[in-house]
């Protein structure tokens, strides 16, 4: 049995960090989430945009990866923070958050091994758009456009949940109604258009 992964279902697939990717020792494909997900929460860094979180009502069970690592659970615990938090190599070492504060990150461990992996670790941060429909995450991702750096926004963020096979229960009807509103026939021409203003 494998000693410690970090499960991955969100950005994490595509860009898992400087520190995560070195001690990286092996990949194990199509792992259900032992949790529904759903792009419940907007995120700041990304000027708004809808990412995914755990949900406890609501959501899916996605297909995501389980990153092995050469590392302890503790100091795979201090890499998947510091990349949550945007300070990969610094000194930064993750404390549960007192109390229950939903804005800050929590690294969790999913109950028993999964997938012939010992220890796998997750990271929970609470959900945050109230009014959690396809036209509100819509509406927050195309404002999102204009307001993140270029590829934190959340049409990109959603054409890469989707091409890792992510699908919740939103995420069709999410895409739609960008289509819709921008009159787009994919997500990329949607980008596009959105950015040419």
């Amino acid at each position: 049995m494998m000693r410690v992964g970090i499960l991955a279902y969100g950005s994490l697939l595509s860009d898992p960090g400087t520190e995560i990717a070195a001690a990286t020792i092996r990949i194990v494909e199509n792992i259900e989430t032992p949790f529904n997900v759903e792009f419940a929460r907007s995120s700041s860094s990304r000027g708004g945009a809808p990412t995914l979180v755990p949900v406890s009502s609501g959501g899916s069970r996605v297909s995501g990866q389980i990153i092995v690592v050469d590392a302890s659970a503790d100091e795979a615990g201090h890499m998947l923070y510091r990349r949550e938090i945007h300070k990969v190599g610094s000194a930064k070492l993750y404390k549960p958050p007192p109390g229950k504060s939903g804005d800050r990150v929590r690294v969790k461990i999913v109950d028993g091994p999964l997938a012939n992996v010992a220890t796998v670790l997750y990271t929970e941060i609470g959900s945050n758009i109230v009014d959690l429909t396809a036209e509100r995450l819509a509406s927050l991702a195309i404002a999102s456009v204009t307001q993140a750096e270029t590829g934190k926004d959340g049409i990109s963020y959603l054409m890469a949940a989707l091409g890792h096979g992510i699908r919740t229960a939103l995420s069709d009807a999410y895409a739609a109604e960008i289509l819709r509103r921008t009159g787009a026939s994919c997500l990329e021409e949607a980008l596009r258009s959105l950015r040419a203003g």
